[in-house]
């Protein structure tokens, strides 16, 4: 739908910064990057829980658990906007496995494109209906993976030439060296291994605690970075019992002072220059099904060494000796790549600099080019635009 100039009118529909989520900084750094383009104005419409917002991009707001946002949402894009483009993520719409997004999606007359942050391959009922619909729905879906390509296909019913890929995007940041960044967070001399996004037992934290601690007697100067503040789910449900049973692990290895926690939620800054200090990025998942990761984005982005357990999302990224997967649930097999990697250094840089050849492709502005181009490939002309007769 290209209006008369030109530009192509587009609502994101997701999470928001000041929300601490992955999906709201997903969105924010992919507009700021789409509105650079100047084919696309960008608009967001925050799915919120009382956040408060003053970013003018935010036009429009959604009260999560109010079921009637959803219906006076759509007819408010009806009149407002060319194209919607749904984050999705079932746990940010409310409903019964976010199923309000439906009374949405079927009350919209503009087109819209879904793109999915979670494709399950065992999907509940309710869950692989939601996704069915809103595929069926939907002009188009974006995967970030092109495994998530086959099941998107067998298990959801949206057939293969509906979906285009495009990767998760990751910030290009000027940064120093390693060892400069080693040097002025006081860790010249150590071997740096850091994990970092909102804790949840989901990560299997406790694993890469207890492969420190079979690495470490050979490798005193080894330290593990667990970064991030607790989610605020878990938290809200469990306190920060998690948080206090990763510490009391550590202590009872004997590996409290290897593993250091930073508990609170990174700024992109922050988050680049830890993993730029870093040896080795460990992502020990315990889910097989994830079918993306910012964070081992993120990591790819950098050229870091990526040792992770092969979800959906590693095994692609990780293709072509740009890291090392390990077991699930298996600290043998995390220590023994950690080991393999601090012990051959050749190696360990012969895979950064194929990760880093990958990440280059994976910056936010080559990622929101292709957006861009998606939004013109499916635009129409609007039903809005004014034709000048001379």
């Amino acid at each position: 739908m290209i209006t008369n100039n030109g530009i192509i009118n587009t609502a994101f529909l997701s999470t928001y910064p000041p929300r601490e989520c992955g999906l709201a900084t997903f969105t924010e750094d992919l507009i700021n990057e789409i509105d650079k383009i100047g084919t696309v104005q960008s608009s967001v419409i925050a799915v919120h829980n009382g956040e408060v917002y003053d970013d003018p991009q935010v036009k429009y707001k959604i009260s999560q658990h109010q079921r009637a946002d959803y219906f006076r949402a759509a007819l408010w894009i009806n009149t407002h906007m060319d194209l919607l483009v749904i984050e999705h993520e079932y746990g940010i719409f409310g409903g019964k496995c976010g199923d309000y997004i439906l009374d949405l999606a079927r009350n919209l007359q503009i087109p819209f494109i879904i793109t999915t942050h979670t494709v399950l391959q065992n999907p509940s009922r309710q869950q692989r209906m939601v996704l069915k619909t809103l595929g069926k729905l939907s002009i188009g879906v974006v995967a970030m993976a092109e495994n998530s390509i086959p099941i998107l296909a067998k298990v959801y019913g949206i057939e293969p030439d509906k979906v285009t890929v495009i990767p998760h995007g990751v910030p290009c940041l000027p940064v120093k060296p390693r060892e400069q960044l080693k040097f002025e967070h006081n860790l010249t001399g150590q071997h740096v291994i850091s994990s970092f996004g909102l804790l949840s037992p989901a990560k299997g934290l406790e694993y890469g605690i207890r492969a420190v601690a079979q690495v470490v007697p050979n490798n005193h100067n080894l330290v593990y970075l667990i970064l991030g503040k607790t989610h605020p789910s878990v938290k809200k449900a469990m306190g920060e019992s998690y948080r206090q049973n990763l510490m009391d692990l550590a202590e009872s290895l004997g590996v409290q002072d290897n593993v250091r926690f930073i508990d609170k939620y990174l700024t992109k800054e922050e988050v680049m220059t830890y993993l730029n200090l870093s040896d080795i990025y460990m992502t020990p998942y315990l889910s097989k099904e994830q079918a993306v990761s910012g964070t081992l984005a993120y990591a790819v982005g950098c050229g870091r060494v990526i040792v992770s357990t092969p979800y959906q999302y590693a095994r692609e990224m990780l293709g072509d000796g740009r890291g090392m997967l390990t077991e699930f649930s298996d600290v043998d097999s995390l220590a023994s790549c950690v080991n393999y990697i601090l012990e051959n250094p050749r190696h360990k840089k012969h895979m950064e600099m194929k990760t880093l050849k990958l990440g280059q492709t994976m910056t936010w502005a080559n990622v929101a080019g292709r957006y861009a181009q998606l939004f013109i490939n499916v635009a129409k002309p609007s039903p809005r635009t004014v034709v000048q007769v001379r």
